[in-house]
């Protein structure tokens, strides 16, 4: 099925963050026994029959890899998976050859948005490298989409890179990951919103489960969920399932419910329904 360029896709229902990977590809570097349940394939027949009972429409795929043969790995799902509308993927943004390498992605019609797994990078500041931001700015001319993927301690690098790239379009995943087990929501909380003061910032609603444990309640997810909702509004909240990770704490009912329960105490239908679909289509400029 090719991606058509003129036709949007209003009024579905979308999925903002959701993963696939073939073990025997063999670069999931993350991929440990803490992570156990995961180390399988998750391909998208696995994820089908979840959307359809969810009454999830399309999704963005999101790259769990940092390498380019996993970018062109998802590039090739989405070339042929019917529900997914969009790749974020990974380059190194570090690299003098990143401009041309950008150039050549941005040619495919799936790749909507890049995302380095700030996360897992020795340097809490890499995003201020001065390399970086020069291809981060890069980003923001192309008007390509960058994912946030961080912990809550480099949320203050980040703030300096956004004010150094006033014009990025950018999404923080899973809330900046909070230590929702431990209920702790400063220094989060002001950092959010801080965050949150840039216009062209959103913030991805997933991910929680995972951070408030296997035995999490709504309760636990409340106080985060409903910072966000002040902060961001519903017009840069997305829901995202972070399917297959989620799986670890719920299933993707369950992720999806959760997300539904806690954002409708401050949103009503139409709120909603960017949250769930139109916010995702705008940002990612899905087709």
């Amino acid at each position: 099925m090719l991606k058509s360029s003129s036709q949007p896709i209003t009024g579905v229902t979308i999925d903002s963050h959701q993963h696939f990977w073939k073990i025997d590809r063999g670069d999931y570097g993350w991929m440990g026994p803490h992570v156990e349940p995961l180390r399988r394939d998750f391909l998208p027949e696995d994820l089908r029959p979840l959307l359809a009972r969810a009454g999830i429409d399309r999704t963005v795929l999101v790259q769990a890899a940092e390498t380019e043969a996993e970018t062109e790995f998802l590039l090739g799902l989405a070339a042929e998976t019917d529900f997914v509308a969009g790749v974020v993927g990974w380059l190194d943004m570090d690299d003098d050859g990143f401009p041309e390498r950008l150039a050549q992605f941005q040619e495919n019609p799936w790749f909507v948005g890049l995302r380095p797994m700030l996360q897992d990078l020795d340097d809490d500041a890499w995003i201020l490298r001065p390399r970086v931001l020069r291809h981060l700015a890069l980003v923001a001319e192309s008007g390509l989409a960058f994912d946030i993927l961080t912990f809550p301690r480099h949320l203050p690098h980040v703030i300096e890179a956004l004010k150094a790239i006033p014009g990025l379009r950018a999404v923080v995943d899973h809330l900046s990951k909070p230590a929702i087990a431990d209920g702790t929501l400063d220094p989060w909380r002001d950092h959010m919103t801080a965050i949150a003061a840039f216009p062209g910032v959103s913030c991805k609603v997933s991910g929680m489960v995972t951070e408030a444990g296997p035995n999490w309640a709504l309760a636990d997810l409340a106080p985060f969920v409903d910072h966000v909702a002040t902060a961001f509004g519903e017009d840069r909240l997305m829901f995202g399932s972070d399917w297959p990770v989620a799986t670890l704490a719920a299933s993707y009912g369950e992720v999806g419910h959760a997300a539904r329960a806690l954002l409708g105490r401050h949103f009503g239908p139409e709120g909603m329904a960017k949250i769930f679909g139109g916010n995702a289509e705008r940002f990612y400029r899905l087709a």
